[in-house]
């Protein structure tokens, strides 16, 4: 603008200094954009309100993940010249084979004998896992021990392993180390009270009853009453399920059909399938506190925390499709069950094939990827 020239504020549309200018638009839009500032605040508020109380509460969860893993865990093993406790599978880098018993510990059975016998392992590269289930009659006879049931050797390790290397624990593992033909890297026992907790935990999970089912004791307090149907079932009835195996002359007429060891071991496979996938889901994410308190108030292991911590980590999103089962077949002879060898060496190759990252073709000795979830040697 040259000098001497007039700004004219007014028609022809010049701009008058900031200080005179008026606010332009109406009044509504200007109330409108200012609450939309303010909610916007409030949401930023809010949200930064979420992340502080989130960041607490996964604190809260670490620590109460920290503190479980403390009291479940075995401590590290001492250096020793000792095979047994000098060499261990770390989760995160190598594959693992764990046993795993379900105690029954009601002092109306007064029995430490294993209901439930399962061996699994798992392979970080792939992150996927294959189960194995054994009859609890099934006949076993370890290097040094009489034939017995395999139920029974958790009890007899207990009683004679105290002076064996890695103590009661190291003996069972290699009970069925010899047994499956795998080495066992690590036991863990599960009372079945943690198995009603953690159901619970989940909020019941969904099971298809494949029948009927009624079983009554009234000396050990046992009182089995279930439908056939899909249906959810909580803590109780998802025991009672994997339990079941004769009905009781206290059914009167409603007696139902008797199942065998193999039938419940499919059971047995089915709710861990339905507990795994209820477990990784974000229902089973929001219930992680009270997992972890049904975990450890009834768990035992001698997994090193570090070596359980890297198990947690490595497998946290492991699902049912992820997961190899294998019902081991045999054949009923009082008093107890056998499986053909070509049974035990099928579920062996399979346990050696995910140990080295991949499937056993169902029935025979090869290998091969994507087969399925289940053997149909299995079956």
């Amino acid at each position: 603008m040259g000098s001497g020239e007039t700004t004219v504020y007014g028609e022809t549309g010049g701009l008058p200094p900031r200080k005179y200018r008026k606010r332009a638009g109406n009044k509504s839009g200007s109330k409108a954009a200012r609450a939309f500032r303010i909610a916007w605040r409030s949401l930023a508020i809010v949200l930064a309100l979420l992340v502080i109380a989130g960041g607490i509460y996964l604190g809260v969860i670490f620590k109460q993940m920290d503190d479980t893993l403390d009291k479940i865990s075995a401590d590290e093993p001492a250096a020793s010249d000792d095979t047994e406790t000098k060499v261990q599978p770390k989760p995160k880098q190598d594959p693992v084979t764990i046993l795993i018993f379900g105690l029954d510990t009601r002092s109306a059975t007064g029995s430490l004998n294993t209901d439930v016998i399962m061996a699994v392992t798992l392979n970080p590269t792939d992150k996927k896992a294959t189960l194995v289930s054994i009859p609890r009659d099934t006949a076993m006879k370890p290097t040094g021990y009489k034939q017995d049931k395999a139920n029974a050797f958790y009890s007899i390790a207990r009683r004679y392993g105290k002076d064996k290397p890695g103590g009661p624990e190291g003996l069972v593992k290699s009970m069925f180390s010899e047994f499956l033909d795998v080495p066992v890297d690590y036991l863990v026992v599960i009372n079945f009270k943690t198995f009603e907790d953690v159901v619970d935990a989940l909020g019941g999970i969904e099971v298809d009853v494949d029948q009927n089912m009624c079983y009554i004791d009234t000396v050990d307090g046992t009182n089995i009453r279930l439908k056939k149907g899909f249906q959810t079932l909580n803590g109780k009835e998802a025991l009672d399920f994997v339990r079941y195996r004769q009905s009781s002359d206290k059914c009167g007429d409603e007696r139902t059909r008797d199942s065998g060891d193999l039938e419940r071991n499919q059971r047995q496979q089915r709710v861990i399938r339905a507990i795994v996938d209820k477990t990784v889901s974000l229902g089973g994410v929001t219930k992680v506190n009270s997992l972890l308190k049904a975990v450890g108030d009834n768990v035992q292991t001698d997994i090193p925390k570090d070596r359980l911590t890297q198990l947690i980590t490595t497998y946290a999103t492991l699902s049912s499709a992820d997961l190899e089962t294998i019902a081991l077949q045999g054949t009923w002879k009082s008093p107890y069950v056998h499986v053909p060898d070509e049974n035990l060496n099928a579920a062996r190759a399979a346990l050696k094939a995910r140990i080295a990252g991949s499937e056993a073709k169902a029935g025979t000795g090869e290998t091969a990827e994507g087969d399925g979830p289940e053997s149909a040697f299995a079956r």
